[in-house]
């Protein structure tokens, strides 16, 4: 059959993939399966009911909820409706959830605990367009959304064959989903994708990688997410087994006992497995260090892109077998290999995962454009140049503006933000352009390489450009550093506020015996400070005059997406960062507690 629509992917895995393990969440220490039978029965239950309570094409229902199957059942039941899908992160401050439930006009809202229901009862309290809140999680006396898919079903002669009739009606360039930005700078913009944006970009990336039906997917990012969303969707178009992952804590064990083929990712994730890895390997002692070590810098200065000389395949063949063989064990043995998306990944993780086995393909894209407008992939020759995103997709174009902004083209950009013809306007030109906000260029007529973002780029106070991004990225590659936020815009010269590793940290200073309290007394310590600077030295050999690091400081509290530092996506909340530390930054620059930065960034009263 033709798949148009995203409920086509569910008719179709009904069809030609009738599987008992479509979808598998753990509970109570089980793995239950729902078979692709129960998974179709149940989404059209749910139709049945939301027409049944009179909702209509075009209305919408929000969901604030973590991955499970039932999220998968209401996602289908409202598109074979035509009702528009409103997923929200769970980890949004209360004012970006109470503007997004007006703003979206959601007549529902399905959370996932009776916790999450009680706070949204009191928050929700005078929005008139919202009518009822459920929850996903069963409790006694607490609305659930199976009232819905009971009533559905007590409905499903009555209705059978309007939904057909309704079903019929949702044309491809129907919006299916409302999903709003994270709002790092100002108000959240709902981003209207449709279900040829979506379906389009599923098309485009389900030849590019190895899948094939029955392979077991472990999900972990937010369903909420367009990038998990998409490739959700990639997964049932393939026919594969999707196992829910507990939470991030657990990925290890479920990737073992699941017997896991693959998985999608975002770089923190990827970088915090590399952590853990070269922190078990650092405690052995010996032999066994020395070949762990030394299959790390081998692996560093692996090259997909080119061959490789008789004597480096040699060591790695060595390294495969006595090291990085335990990495794919660790993994459970059957990972083919991990996409990752939502921010720049390091070269050298890309280098490291190849050379143990495990191709970590990187890619590219925003909500805006559904979301992939390129990635790396092994599925012909010349598609995989280590340290770009890869080559663009089939159907989107891609050219580079004068300043170097990236333009995209195609069936995968959004219809617009929902409510907003302005930022609509400002984003989508007179061409259809749409303007991504990201700098880069393209390699070798073919690949694509982002080198920052263009807002966030700055100029020094001698004019000269830095590009925070590369360089954070680049500091991300030391032991030492967890997180790193360059700043020095109009200043005289670059700094950086760096969150040290403090397993890592640790580890070194219990090995030079240095007692400490706790990691704000440890962080103040002069021969922290001077191991911190030999890092930065280390960095700065490499860097530009103007990109050079002259001074830093060091923070002792974890940066997070509940903390509010970081996004959703795990990328980083300049604003609220230069909130936080504002201290920090008039210290470096040497300003009293009544001035502010010569530049955008105010320390004093700074706020989204």
């Amino acid at each position: 059959m033709e798949i148009k629509r995203t409920f086509d992917l569910l008719i179709n895995l009904r069809k030609k993939h009738n599987r008992s393990d479509i979808l598998m969440t753990k509970r109570e220490g089980s793995w239950i399966n729902f078979s692709a039978y129960d998974y179709s029965r149940t989404a059209k239950r749910f139709s049945y009911g939301l027409m049944g309570r009179g909702l209509k094409k075009g209305d919408k229902i929000a969901t604030i909820a973590n991955n499970c199957p039932e999220w998968n059942i209401v996602d289908m039941g409202m598109s074979m409706t035509g009702v528009i899908h409103v997923p929200i992160y769970p980890t949004l401050g209360d004012d970006d959830l109470r503007y997004i439930l007006e703003h979206s006009d959601s007549r529902i809202l399905i959370v996932q605990d009776k916790k999450s229901y009680e706070q949204l009862s009191e928050l929700t309290k005078g929005i008139e367009n919202l009518e009822a809140i459920y929850t996903f999680s069963y409790y006694e006396g607490v609305p659930h959304w199976s009232e819905i898919t009971k009533e559905g079903e007590s409905l499903r002669v009555k209705y059978k064959d309007e939904l057909l009739k309704l079903r019929d009606s949702i044309d491809e360039d129907d919006v299916f989903s409302i999903i709003y930005t994270s709002g790092t700078t100002g108000l959240p913009k709902g981003v209207m994708l449709t279900h040829r944006n979506i379906i389009s970009n599923v098309k485009a990336c389900a030849p590019l990688f190895d899948l094939n039906e029955g392979d077991r997917i472990l999900s972990f990012l937010p369903l909420c997410h367009v990038f998990e969303r998409m490739v959700n969707y990639l997964f049932h178009y393939k026919g594969c087994a999707i196992y829910y992952a507990e939470n991030l804590g657990t990925i290890k064990q479920n990737l073992v006992e699941a017997k896991i083929n693959a998985f999608a990712t975002v770089p923190r994730v990827v970088e915090r497995i590399y952590d853990r890895i070269v922190s078990q390997g650092e405690s052995l002692k010996g032999f066994k260090r020395w070949a762990f070590i030394n299959s790390l810098k081998l692996g560093e200065k692996y090259n997909k892109n080119g061959k490789q000389t008789r004597w480096y395949a040699f060591r790695l063949y060595l390294a495969r077998k006595f090291v990085f063989s335990k990495w794919q064990k660790a993994f459970g043995g059957h990972l083919r290999f991990v996409v990752s998306g939502g921010a720049a990944l390091q070269p050298r993780l890309s280098r490291l995962f190849f050379a143990a086995g495990i191709p970590l393909f990187e890619g590219y894209g925003l909500t805006e454009t559904s979301p992939v407008i390129a990635v790396n992939h092994l599925s012909k020759s010349n598609s995989l140049r280590i340290g770009t995103v890869g080559p663009v997709i089939d159907g989107v174009k891609v050219c580079i503006d004068e300043d170097g902004e990236i333009l995209v083209k195609g069936p995968n950009v959004m219809k617009g933000y929902y409510k907003n013809e302005d930022n609509t306007k400002e984003v989508i030109d007179s061409e259809n352009w749409f303007h991504t906000g990201d700098i880069g260029e393209i390699i070798q007529d073919r690949f694509l390489k982002v080198t920052d973002r263009k807002k966030e780029m700055f100029k020094t106070s001698s004019g000269k450009y830095v590009a925070p991004q590369a360089i954070e990225n680049m500091l991300k590659e030391s032991f030492l550093i967890e997180q790193a936020m360059i700043v020095g815009e109009n200043e005289k010269f670059t700094s950086a506020l760096l969150l040290p590793n403090f397993e890592q940290l640790h580890v070194w200073a219990n090995d030079k015996r240095i007692r400490f309290r706790d990691n704000k007394e440890l962080i103040g310590m002069d021969k922290v400070k001077e191991l911190f600077q030999k890092e930065i030295d280390g960095y700065n050999r490499v860097l530009g005059v103007h990109e050079q690091i002259k001074r830093f400081r060091l923070v002792p509290e974890e940066w997070s997406a509940a903390g509010g530092e970081l996004s959703p996506t795990l990328k980083l909340r300049r604003r609220v960062l230069y909130v936080k530390y504002a201290d920090l930054l008039r210290d470096i620059y040497s300003y009293e507690p009544e001035q502010e930065n010569r530049g955008k960034h105010k320390f004093n009263n700074f706020s989204d």
